[in-house]
């Protein structure tokens, strides 16, 4: 997940300038990221639109984008349906955005243009930059106040009523897999005009308090860090009130510092990393240091196109093996599941293995491939040690393939339908 500041040198506009109706208070539930539905006039439909309840992206893929994903056609086993897939970058850069801007001037176009009425996405809380509040922005100029993510948990969804209520048909959703999801299983019945979905990956989020108390752990001045970043190139970045920037290579990271349940367990299962019920995705994963970009349908098509000369596109790299850093993720994660301390390398070896990982690491689309292997893995071994019941609903076939190669193959009773 990444995690964006206050702008570095543009002042944003004030949240109360945007449309934030108060989302009613989040039913009770299990393995829940409060995407915003329990928060709804009927609650009662989380059970047919969660993706921890029983997901079917077989039938979604269908209805979103024609068809299902095809294992045997490029990347899709990986990364889902898509038509085209580019490492991108906006050819000037905005102000405040977390890598060029790609993912608010997709929306802003929209806005510009009067394909949508609005655009629901987030915006940081005026009490706390990092926490993310639901909004509705209607005014192209309004977006500079909405650029990037923020980390914490955001009813997004919650605000599809008003957002109708108002009068809105056409409307355009920034999201994450999980409200994606969500939004995907119940849009026939939510009576908009057209729907424009922009979908970014994630795969760990967790409470803005504790990301809070992560910051703590990489600066002594947490307050001042205006910039959080985790990079394809084996570093997290950070900058500070002032213009300075930091470094920080994964393996020095204070993750073993963190409590067990930093990360819920849904976000530790979920299965869709790279957002493929969007109609297109806007990442890093793939990028090179750039952004990577998914087109996935025509309506994603025609958001890019919306764009023009004013983004760069050029083909995804990919180097690198995968294996050998997968199966000692594997390894690690089966411990850690099991209660056991995790293998740590020497600290005389971190920073030598540190200077290797970005230079003959996996790359490019390999590093995706490693990320989305990695997140199938972690869904299988979480779920059998923590809900087993939950296996044969919540996992899909297309997980099980992806672990299959790493010897993590349904055990009888953890299917409930053809994933052999």
């Amino acid at each position: 997940m990444t995690v964006p500041s206050p702008t570095d040198s543009a002042p944003r506009p004030a949240l109360n300038r945007l449309d934030a109706p108060t989302p009613g208070p989040a039913a009770p539930r299990d393995l829940c990221t409060d995407c915003g539905i329990s928060r709804s006039d009927d609650p009662k439909r989380c059970g047919r639109a969660c993706q921890f309840i029983r997901p079917d992206y077989p039938a979604l893929e269908r209805a979103v984008h024609g068809r299902e994903r095809d294992p045997e056609r490029g990347d899709e086993a990986f990364f889902g349906p898509y038509r085209a897939m580019h490492r991108a970058r906006m050819r000037t850069p905005r102000d405040g955005a977390q890598w060029t801007g790609i993912t608010t001037s997709l929306a802003e176009s929209l806005l510009r243009a009067g394909t949508v009425d609005a655009v629901l996405t987030v915006a940081p809380a005026e009490d706390d930059p990092w926490r993310p509040v639901p909004v509705l922005v209607t005014r192209p100029e309004d977006m500079a106040t909405v650029r990037g993510m923020r980390m914490g948990y955001a009813p997004l969804l919650a605000l599809l009523e008003p957002a109708r209520a108002k009068g809105y048909r056409r409307l355009a959703v920034v999201g994450i897999p999980c409200q994606v999801y969500a939004l995907r299983a119940l849009e026939a019945e939510l009576g908009f005009e057209r729907l424009y979905v922009i979908g970014t990956p994630c795969s760990d989020n967790t409470t803005t308090a504790n990301f809070h108390d992560f910051l703590a752990l990489l600066s002594d001045a947490p307050e001042t860090v205006t910039y959080l970043e985790f990079r394809a190139d084996y570093h997290v970045e950070l900058r500070f009130e002032g213009g300075e920037r930091r470094l920080i290579p994964f393996l020095q990271l204070p993750i073993s510092d963190l409590p067990p349940d930093f990360f819920p367990l849904t976000c530790r299962t979920c299965v869709d990393y790279t957002n493929s019920l969007a109609d297109i995705t806007v990442g890093y994963m793939g990028g090179e240091g750039e952004q990577w970009v998914l087109v996935r349908n025509a309506r994603g098509a025609e958001m890019l196109a919306g764009l023009g000369d004013g983004i760069a596109l050029s083909a995804p790299g990919s180097a690198g093996r995968r294996a050998k850093a997968v199966a000692g993720f594997i390894a690690n994660t089966e411990r850690a599941a099991g209660g056991l301390p995790l293998r740590r390398m020497p600290d005389w070896l971190r920073p030598i293995v540190g200077w290797l990982m970005p230079r003959t690491g996996p790359r490019g689309l390999e590093f995706a491939r490693t990320r989305v292997e990695m997140k199938a893995a972690e869904t299988i071994i979480h779920l059998r040690r923590a809900e087993p019941r939950r296996m044969k609903s919540m996992i899909p076939a297309h997980v099980w393939r992806l672990a299959r190669p790493y010897g993590l193959a349904p055990r009888e009773g953890e299917t409930g339908r053809d994933d052999q």
